[in-house]
This record gives structure tokens, sequence and C-alpha cells, in this order.
């Protein structure tokens, strides 16, 4: 965890931040649950487990500023709830993510073919890309086979 504490560190210092325990505790919430899209309130269920005097507006406060430092991305699947999860630093662009529209369950893409789509559009239109989202809808596995086992009934 130095490794992170210090890069967290260094980035709030070269935007004019300070570096607190506060922000630090949250941001580890990050790293201890990869994968994870959290939201606002799930930060706060978990940072008030050993930290129970840090508030919900000031975990709010320290993910917009995460957010516009470029230390977390912010995430809507369409379904009213801002989730955040950590950008990676080796990563030019966001993963994709496929939605079930039946459980809600969200599985990340690490496959991106859309590079030689972005080099045309560049190319013709003349606009440089920073990033892409791109969010598929339908249905997980599991819940695509319990609809066609209902389906046989």
């Amino acid at each position: 965890m130095s490794s992170s504490r210090e890069y967290i560190k260094q980035v709030l210092k070269e935007n004019g931040h300070k570096f607190t325990n506060q922000r630090s505790k949250i941001y580890n919430v990050f790293l201890n649950n990869p994968g994870e899209h959290l939201s606002t309130e799930d930060v706060y269920e978990y940072v008030s487990e050993e930290s129970p005097e840090i508030g919900i507006a000031t975990i709010y406060r320290t993910l917009m500023l995460f957010e516009q430092l470029g230390i977390l991305y912010k995430i809507s699947f369409d379904d009213g709830v801002v989730r955040y999860e950590v950008k990676s630093s080796n990563s030019k662009h966001r993963h994709h993510h496929l939605i079930c529209l039946n459980c809600s369950s969200i599985t990340e893409v690490k496959l991106d073919l859309l590079d030689s789509l972005e080099e045309k559009i560049e190319k013709t239109e003349h606009f440089t890309i920073i990033d892409h989202n791109l969010k598929f809808y339908g249905y997980c596995e599991k819940c695509r086979n319990k609809k066609e086992k209902d389906n046989e009934k």
C-alpha cells in the first residue's frame, strides 16, 4: 500500500491539494476492492467500518476531487447511481461494460477493438479523441439460461 499511498500523495501535491489520512483511506477502499464499481454510499460503508468519523460529505467531495484529478473514473450505468473505479495508469482508455437488463450485473470487457475506428475518426474529422466509453446491454449467461429454461416449460 505504500506505493499507492505515495502515488496519491504525489498527484494531490502536484495539483495543489493536501494529502490527508481521510483521502488515503478513501483511495484504499478502491485498491482493496479491485474491479468493483463503487458508489459514494458503498465507499462510505467501507470507510465507516474503520473510520466512522469520516462523513459522507467528505467522501463525496473526495470522490469528485479524485475524478477531477484523473485518479478515478466516474461511471453511470443509466440506473441513476453514480459509481467510481480506479483509473489505470497504463491504460489509454476505460474498459467497456456488459450490463444485464435482468439482474443488473456488470461485467468488464477488456477487449478493445475501437483503436482503428478512433484513428479513422481522428483523421477524417480532425478531432483528437482522449477517451471513449462503451456499454452493451443484454442478458448475462445466468439470466439467459434461466429465461430459456422458463420458455421450455
